[in-house]
């Protein structure tokens, strides 16, 4: 596998335990350079729980995460550092902080400035924090929120919240991006935005891992989709394989009421047979299954 193939995101065999309940079991993942994957699964799958054992916020039970290559410590700024970013289920901005200063928050990591020199407002103080607001500003304008920049983040419509949650991600400079419902709660204009805005940081060179239960959002975007039952891996494909899977349907709808009911066919010949057929032609001849009342009947 060449550099240029290699995974820029990679877990091998991740496990997560609370006590006796396992919440993800032996999941492997891969994303590649400039690929957008999808995890799906129903509610309590274990998207979420997966996603902190990537970047960092727990420490997995067993297995391995590797970004670049390179084995993961099991802590955020670690993640961060070693170019993952993310963004959160339920909207997580400074809200009373405006809309490029917590875009410059996200650029921390990335700054060298030392205490002395931030106390004492230095040269080198003031040349970072002049850098990473420039970098803030053109962030807000890749995210089309620019006309925000000096509001409070409390003050932003939802469907700009959460394309300021991005846009701070961003700032890090990641290598890939994961996103963690990011169309939650949107009506399907904003849905249409975050679609575009996915596919933008894509062509900037940044891979993204996306979970999302809008099936119409994950599948018109996605390179690949992984789906997750009970915390399990049950198949990794293209749209179109996911789509078909009769597991995939089974997990999301359920097994059909009247494949419950239905036994095993009876034996071609059998009395069993014989007598279900009289029963289909006689519910054929009366369709509600009831014979035609006779002269006498009738009233």
């Amino acid at each position: 596998m060449t550099a240029a193939t290699a995974p820029v995101l990679e877990a091998r065999g991740v496990t997560m335990r609370f006590g006796g309940l396992t919440a993800v079991e032996n999941v492997d993942l891969t994303v590649g350079p400039g690929e957008i994957v999808g995890l799906i699964g129903p509610n309590g799958a274990g998207k979420t729980t997966f996603f902190n054992c990537l970047s960092g916020l727990y420490r997995p039970s067993s297995g391995q995460v590797l970004v670049g290559g390179v084995p993961l410590p099991p802590r955020p700024h670690a993640a961060a550092r070693a170019g993952l970013a993310r963004t959160f289920q339920n909207i997580r901005l400074f809200p009373n902080m405006t809309v490029t200063e917590n875009v410059m928050v996200g650029n921390h990591i990335r700054t060298r400035q030392g205490l002395f020199s931030a106390i004492g407002y230095g040269p080198r103080y003031r040349h970072t924090e002049k850098a990473t607001r420039t970098l803030a500003r053109e962030l807000l304008d890749f995210a089309g929120i620019h006309q925000h920049a000096e509001s409070p983040a409390r003050s932003l419509p939802y469907g700009d919240q959460r394309r300021l949650e991005v846009a701070r991600a961003l700032a890090s400079d990641p290598s890939v991006l994961l996103l963690d419902e990011p169309t939650a709660g949107m009506n399907p204009a904003e849905t249409r935005q975050m679609r575009d805005l996915v596919l933008a940081i894509r062509d900037r060179g940044v891979s993204v891992l996306v979970i999302e239960h809008d099936m119409r959002f994950v599948f018109g975007l996605c390179d690949c989709v992984v789906v997750l039952i009970n915390g399990r891996k049950l198949l990794q494909g293209n749209a179109e394989q996911v789509q078909a899977d009769e597991r995939v349907i089974e997990a999301y709808l359920g097994t059909p009421a009247s494949a419950d009911r239905e036994g095993p066919a009876a034996p071609a010949g059998s009395a069993e047979a014989e007598n279900t057929a009289d029963a289909d032609d006689a519910d054929t001849a009366h369709p509600h299954g009831n014979p035609a009342p006779t002269a006498g009947e009738e009233g």
